[in-house]
């Protein structure tokens, strides 16, 4: 344990570096470390790293808490971040902690792990998912994008990716050629502390090293024979990257493959992102009442974005009075300022029909 405080302590220096120094890491430049007082390998780090978050994923502990104690001891989310993460509240993570934590103690796990089980591999990658997405989206900070947990969920996906240990990586592959494929569009996802909706995007400052190193890694997922999630992610994101412009993109393509990921992951949230495509494709009144159906049979009426997409496709059918409710409604439910700064500016654009 004291090696991993160590570890971890070198991983916050080590983040740090990555986020101003983004453009040598998105080369692919390798760093080295050295210290006076911590005479360990980056190679030793590396594989302690990778034995905590497996750790981590003890069978005797639920699949939510593992990921959980991954997020809060070894990528030092606080509790409202994993709470968000979950769409969960804080009380319910902090007493999934304590839980986890006396479960750790009481297995007498040994950190001597020589085999890394694809079921503790599958709970890791969807910890770097989500670590991934909290600095896309970041739910606690007013910031368009935290390049430090981006490039830290890229950094230990790339860990995997290069240990010999584990033989099955194809969704590491996948998820590698998701996250580069977002990353490419960093540049042109804010400006002036904003966030610039991707049909506002110049794709001319869309980074074309970081989506050809995510075609590569998409291409080593070609002998795969199962569907994963993050294929499918990786591809619907390909999909974008590779469109002339946002009406030009292969709508009908990417709205096959969210029809694919409802069969792995049927939830509100897949079935809202799923509407965009589905309104570019059989129009913006099919996406409106596929949008109430799902209000109507789920939870995602607590969740701004529901209504912040109901909004949008409600101002293309020129219902300002609709739009505008639903606007309020996902005003009322934002708690990140950054995007009630866009909500609001959104609500002042709509004009009465008179």
């Amino acid at each position: 344990m004291y090696t991993t405080a160590k570890n971890h302590a070198l991983n916050v220096l080590k983040r740090n570096t990555y986020k101003t120094q983004y453009a040598s890491l998105l080369k692919k430049q390798n760093l080295s470390w050295t210290s006076k007082e911590i005479d360990i390998s980056d190679d030793l780090i590396k594989d302690e790293q990778l034995k905590m978050m497996f750790v981590c994923c003890h069978s005797s502990i639920s699949e939510e808490t593992q990921i959980s104690l991954i997020l809060k001891i070894l990528c030092g989310f606080s509790i409202s971040e994993i709470a968000s993460a979950f769409f969960s509240s804080v009380d319910t993570i902090n007493k999934r902690l304590v839980r986890g934590r006396k479960q750790l103690r009481n297995a007498e796990i040994s950190f001597e792990i020589t085999k890394y089980s694809i079921e503790g591999l599958d709970i890791v990658l969807k910890t770097i998912y989500l670590l991934f997405n909290e600095g896309y989206s970041p739910s606690t900070q007013n910031k368009v994008i935290r390049y430090d947990l981006c490039l830290e969920a890229i950094r230990l996906a790339e860990l995997l990716a290069q240990h010999k240990s584990i033989q099955q990586k194809q969704d590491v592959y996948a998820l590698l050629a998701l996250m580069y494929f977002n990353a490419a569009r960093f540049e042109a996802r804010s400006e002036n502390g904003m966030v610039i909706e991707m049909h506002k995007q110049n794709r001319k400052r869309w980074n074309p090293s970081l989506i050809s190193t995510g075609m590569y890694y998409l291409n080593q997922t070609t002998q795969c024979e199962t569907l994963s999630i993050y294929l499918v992610l990786a591809t619907i994101s390909a999909h974008h990257c590779i469109a002339p412009s946002f009406e030009a993109t292969n709508w009908a393509e990417i709205l096959a493959l969210y029809d694919s990921l409802l069969e792995l992951q049927d939830t509100a949230l897949v079935r809202l992102n799923r509407s965009i495509p589905l309104a570019m494709v059989k129009g913006y009144p099919a996406a409106i009442d596929e949008l109430l159906k799902l209000e109507s049979t789920s939870d995602i009426a607590n969740y701004y974005l529901f209504h912040a997409t109901l909004a949008e496709f409600y101002s293309h059918e020129k219902k300002s009075e609709s739009a505008r409710k639903s606007l309020h409604k996902a005003i009322t439910l934002c708690t990140n300022a950054r995007d009630q700064k866009l909500l609001e500016k959104k609500l002042k654009n709509i004009v009465p029909i008179l």
